[in-house]
């Protein structure tokens, strides 16, 4: 068997392992020989939509509906191959990558949310929406 000419579709990348390549190369097309592995992964985006159960800094219980949209930045070769290495391996609507993004946002949701107040929460619910990104953007990075 010879080598394989292999491109990726505009919303895929390949990830290319084995002979000659130390870690994994990363390409839209490339000549893959019979020696490596080639895996095609997707980079579009998924929606990631659940309720956070929280208490506040007054030990009040309180849910908060919670929609994410998350995939890999494509401009940033560092920030494609940890993904290609951590999610493409799995299906990303798969219940492992949905249980893990759920808890790093449910994480982060209730550490906020317990030092705040519920006036706090929802007076300044922009704010807080945006402490919670800042605070599951730095995670995911």
């Amino acid at each position: 068997m010879g080598f394989v000419y292999r491109i990726a579709s505009p919303t895929e990348y390949l990830a290319i392992t084995g002979y000659n390549i130390n870690d994994v190369k990363l390409a839209k097309k490339a000549w893959i020989a019979p020696s490596q592995r080639c895996a095609c992964f997707d980079i579009s985006l998924v929606n990631y939509t659940f309720e956070v159960q929280a208490m506040n800094a007054e030990k009040l219980p309180f849910v908060l509906p919670a929609v994410f949209t998350i995939g890999p930045r494509a401009n940033d070769e560092e920030c494609l191959l940890r993904y290609a290495k951590l999610i493409s391996p799995h299906n990303k609507l798969s219940h492992h990558v949905n249980e893990l993004v759920k808890g790093m946002i449910e994480d982060e949701t209730r550490v906020l949310a317990a030092s705040m107040t519920m006036e706090q929460i929802f007076h300044g619910a922009k704010s807080f929406k945006h402490a919670v990104f800042e605070s599951v953007q730095l995670e995911l990075d």
